[in-house]
């Protein structure tokens, strides 16, 4: 039994903004083909803004939080890519949509503000706050 939480922020490359509804819930269904492949990994919250992705995730210790990123990485841009032609051109000459980088933080007892925070990203600037 285990309790490691992660708050995890994954930017688009170039902070390009391509997560409209329809990518996003294309990228939440990946999500979920993620968890059955990989059980030991469970988002717990997801939201967005228009350049980039939040992520609640409960991971095994015998992952790693790098694998995590790299494994939510690799397993969505080649669908997003390959489903939505308009990221080719944003990203002609590259093969990723991500940045290189990303935030993680772990989760506590603050995990009720962390996931509230989650929830309502990009509610302002959508109007819903």
């Amino acid at each position: 039994m285990y309790h490691c939480h992660y708050h995890i922020v994954i930017m688009t490359k170039c902070r390009k903004k391509i997560f409209n509804a329809d990518v996003y819930g294309f990228f939440k269904k990946r999500l979920g083909e993620i968890h059955e492949h990989y059980p030991q990994i469970e988002f717990i919250g997801q939201n967005r803004d228009k350049d980039y992705i939040h992520l609640q995730v409960s991971i095994s210790p015998k992952i790693s939080v790098g694998s995590v990123v790299r494994i939510i990485k690799s397993d969505t841009v080649r669908d997003l890519k390959k489903s939505y032609p308009f990221l080719k051109k944003c990203y002609f000459g590259t093969e990723s949509v991500w940045s290189d980088g990303y935030f993680v933080s772990t989760v506590g007892i603050n995990e009720a503000v962390v996931q509230h925070y989650v929830e309502h990203q990009g509610c302002e600037d959508m109007g819903q706050a």
